[in-house]
């Protein structure tokens, strides 16, 4: 019975993550159609928490050696840094704070309100607190930026997951620096480098348009 009931509450569960997953694909299909078509611009914004301390990641070494890194143990020091992806021109931008809060949600907010003062602006990010709080709801409406939130636990919809992955390759793997200032200088290098090429980014940076059924079985476990 217990068995029973929890695969009942499972399948349940899985119903409607699935249709609220597909309902938020629906409506990305509508702002990605007027990105394309009338210019509207669709801003995709996550946060990153990244650790001066190096990242685990795959290398070269000697057959039979040790892989050594070198660290000067910066501890837990980390810096958190806003990553903006404009689906419309391909382009990135990423913001360091010393930490990710309301505050500087809303100093984000009115960074991309500046550069793009008569556009509209759809932002679609996640349910973290922050993003939730009223004040940056009401910034939202001062700055008139419409905002689709993503539905819980679909990182898979957000495409800065993958600006992430592309930083952690190319800036912390096997990487420790010495102070908050080094890391965030050379992530403004990392995001200088890939404007080189956009192709890339809008390659990398893929934003997902559909469900895989098979896949949505597994997000549930009963």
């Amino acid at each position: 019975m217990w068995f029973q009931n929890r695969l009942v509450c499972g399948l349940k569960r899985l119903c409607l993550q699935f249709a609220t997953r597909r309902e938020f694909l629906e409506k990305l299909k509508g702002l990605l159609d007027d990105a394309l078509h009338n210019g509207h611009l669709l801003i995709f914004i996550d946060e990153a928490h990244i650790h001066l301390d190096s990242d685990e990641g795959y290398g070269w070494s000697v057959k039979g050696e040790r892989f050594w890194v070198s660290s000067n143990s910066p501890g837990r020091a980390k810096v958190s840094f806003y990553g903006i992806y404009v689906y419309n021109y391909a382009k990135v931008k990423i913001f360091p704070y010393l930490k990710a809060d309301q505050f500087n949600t809303i100093d984000v907010l009115k960074h991309l309100r500046t550069e793009f003062p008569d556009q509209e602006v759809t932002l679609i990010w996640d349910g973290a607190p922050y993003h939730r709080a009223q004040l940056v709801n009401e910034a939202l409406q001062v700055l008139q930026i419409n905002l689709q939130p993503l539905p819980s636990y679909s990182p898979d919809f957000m495409p800065v997951e993958h600006l992430w992955q592309w930083l952690r390759e190319d800036v912390t793997y096997h990487t420790c620096y010495q102070s908050a200032a080094e890391l965030i200088e050379r992530v403004h290098l990392f995001e200088q480098d890939i404007h080189s090429n956009p192709f890339e980014i809008s390659d990398r940076l893929w934003v997902k348009n559909h469900l895989d059924p098979d896949e949505e079985k597994l997000r549930v476990s009963t």
